[in-house]
């Protein structure tokens, strides 16, 4: 189930599903550890002896407010004659969750309403050892476990403080949990439990004919018993709504919506943008780390999570972040890829939010012989992020010390990691982590990552270092030229092999959307006529012959594969493959009238985002509905940088007859610094 609204500062997220149930919670990091492993949280409403759990029976509505980073939720249950219209928001600096609660009676009389609060925690990921204890000084309830502490509180009826409660076991010998005591509209369980245990809290309101009430809850995460109760006690004293307008404030500010000239894209295409940019904020963490997704249903199919830091991932959304005026953020993660670059030059495959290695399925042997369990293209692209971080900001201070540990020793690294005979970068994992070899996407992401070493270098007056990295970065697209384009195909492959001797053993004539890379990364110009050969099979080919549409990652795609149709659906849509086409579109334009070939496919991206405007991995290729996590991060930032990369290029064809400058320039003041 897809995670419509994420909220979060960097430090804490949560993250809500479609029928507003908070379903994840991670502090300390993004993305670790999920303190409530994907179990969801009732919420519930009791009138007139009737308690309904918001699910199926309620129609709701799950939106943001315009350019903030605080949900406008609405739920309305006809059969119970009650509306509820809720704001939430995560401080945007305190790990302080906050929901202001309007309760509508649609009847025509008084009546006593409940809601109920079920709180389902699992703290440390595990539900050994859990208390649940109310602390009657403060009137809270708080669920703690060694340094992982979660103090809830309510405001209602102009009453500060946890009047109705239940604390209980679950999971263990038949119990449910406390929420099965709500159902007959009270709560009447003990005041502490420890092992496996929830809690449920109960606001009672009596709510006039037609008319409202108003609730307030929170959750304060710390790690000791006295430092959530002081950050309590601030909430007390400032009064929950505080936090939440100084939070809706401060995202409109640091979204800066007035910096940016959108020309003749509409306005859902706009909207997309912005929102991107706020979900993309959310799935960052303070360390630096830009983790992939954060919803635990995908745990179902793997056991595993995308909660992680890819260098890959990672380096596409700094570079969207970068071009969107955001430099800030990715010099965190800059610094970061410095402490994690290995010692010999590469990255591994993936890295958890706290920079410890992540879990992986690439062995270090293949066939008996051992092997580097990586994908080149990784560390490739962090060396290409950072160049054009630099180019973009010259924050010479900044890069100086990352100059030697990070881009030398990186690039050092892939000039060396090449086979001699080939010139070509030796066999690695691709991008999509399912084969090894040598790749035209990786390829291209090393030829980009030399070079953009090789400007570096200049910089620093290393004459010898430029001119070993361009040499390599030649060789590589010399071998590019005699392999991995191919005359029989006409057009690049997508993978070949080698023999032990360096001769060639096997073409992959796959059709892969990742082979946009080739006219992306500057190692071919995106007109050639190689390249566009290539895009155009991958539009003929790959294009979703359905009512949806969208491009697939290649032919015959297996994961969360719904259809055996291959002539007509190759597999399920992704909305980073589909930009990839629009990017290509982009680049190659010489007028106005191609750069708008790529607009049919930004509104195709945003005319299938859910109503909150996240954007899931893949979209099903009948339905729409989303496949695979959401929100996905690649997926915001491939937008963001699309919408950057046709501003831009808009710009620059638009030029004054005289003056030859830009008519459209797309940024109207300077960005974030």
């Amino acid at each position: 189930m897809p995670r419509d609204i994420p909220l979060g500062n960097g430090k804490l997220l949560i993250t809500f599903d479609r029928y507003y149930r908070i379903r994840d919670i991670y502090f300390p990091h993004v993305g670790k550890e999920n303190q409530t492993v994907g179990h969801a949280w009732r919420f519930g409403v009791w009138v007139d002896g009737q308690l309904s759990w918001l699910g199926p029976d309620w129609q709701i509505s799950l939106k943001y407010q315009e350019g903030t980073m605080v949900s406008q939720v609405e739920a309305h249950h006809p059969g119970l004659q009650v509306r509820l219209v809720c704001s939430d928001a995560v401080d945007f600096y305190e790990p302080v969750y906050v929901r202001k609660i309007i309760v509508r009676n649609l009847a025509d009389r008084e009546r006593d309403i409940r809601l109920f609060l079920h709180q389902d925690f699992h703290l440390y990921e595990s539900d050994v050892g859990d208390t649940a204890a109310y602390e009657p000084k403060h009137r809270t309830v708080t669920h703690y476990k060694m340094r992982r502490y979660f103090l809830t509180n309510y405001m209602a009826n102009g009453t500060i403080g946890v009047q109705n409660f239940a604390t209980g076991r679950k999971e263990v010998a038949g119990a449910e949990g406390t929420w099965r005591d709500a159902e007959d509209g009270r709560l009447e369980a003990g005041p502490i439990t420890q092992g496996s245990v929830d809690s449920t809290l109960g606001i009672f309101l009596k709510v006039p004919a037609q008319g409202s009430q108003e609730a307030w809850y929170w959750i304060v995460a710390g790690e000791d018993w006295f430092n959530v109760n002081n950050l309590n006690k601030r909430v007390e004293e400032r009064l929950p709504e505080y936090y939440l307008q100084r939070t809706e404030k401060y995202w409109r500010y640091w979204l800066n919506q007035d910096c940016i000239n959108f020309g003749d894209l509409s306005r859902k295409v706009m909207d997309l943008y912005y929102r991107s940019l706020l979900v993309i904020r959310t799935q960052v963490d303070e360390s630096g780390a830009i983790i992939a997704a954060n919803d635990s249903d995908i745990t179902t199919a793997a056991r595993d999570t995308y909660s992680y830091l890819w260098p890959r991932d990672g380096a596409l959304v700094a570079h969207a972040l970068d071009v969107a005026g955001y430099p800030q953020l990715t010099r965190r993660f800059f610094r970061l890829s410095s402490q994690l670059l290995a010692p010999e030059g590469y990255f591994l495959h993936k890295y958890n939010p706290d920079g410890t290695l992540a879990s992986s399925w690439l062995p270090w042997v293949k066939d008996g012989e051992p092997q580097l369990p990586i994908q080149e293209d990784e560390t490739a692209l962090v060396i290409w992020a950072l160049w054009h971080h630099f180019e973009r900001y010259r924050d010479v201070e900044f890069i100086t010390p990352l100059y030697a540990p990070l881009v030398k020793r990186a690039a050092n690294w892939m000039a060396a990691y090449r086979d001699s005979v080939t010139g070509l970068p030796r066999a690695s994992y691709d991008l999509w982590e399912e084969r090894h070899g040598v790749m035209a996407f990786t390829c291209a992401a090393v030829y980009a990552g030399l070079m953009a070493a090789s400007n570096f270098t200049e910089g620093f007056g290393q004459a010898g270092l430029t001119g070993t990295y361009r040499r390599a970065a030649a060789e590589v697209k010399a071998g590019m030229d005699r392999y991995l384009y191919r005359q029989e195909l006409n057009r690049f492959a997508r993978m070949v092999t080698f023999k032990k001797d360096g001769t060639l053993e096997n073409v992959d004539p796959t059709i892969d959307a990742s082979l946009y890379a080739v006219g992306y990364f500057g190692i071919y110009d995106p007109a050639d006529e190689r390249v566009t050969r290539t895009m155009q099979a991958i539009r003929d080919r790959l294009w979703c012959k359905t009512s949806v549409g969208g491009i697939a990652r290649y032919e015959n795609d297996y994961y969360h594969q719904v259809s055996q149709d291959l002539a007509n659906v190759p597999g399920n849509p992704w909305f980073v493959c589909t930009l990839w086409v629009a990017q290509w579109l982009i680049k190659k334009a010489t007028t106005v009238d191609q750069l708008k070939e790529a607009v049919p496919l930004l509104e195709w991206v945003a005319d299938r985002a859910l109503a909150s405007g996240v954007l899931a991995e893949q979209v099903h290729p009948h339905t729409n509905e989303p496949l695979s996590v959401s929100p996905l991060t690649w997926s915001h930032a491939t937008y963001v940088q699309t919408v950057l990369d046709y501003l831009e290029k808009r710009g620059s064809l638009d030029l004054c007859p005289t003056c030859h400058n830009p008519l459209r320039p797309f940024r109207t003041r300077k960005m974030n610094q």
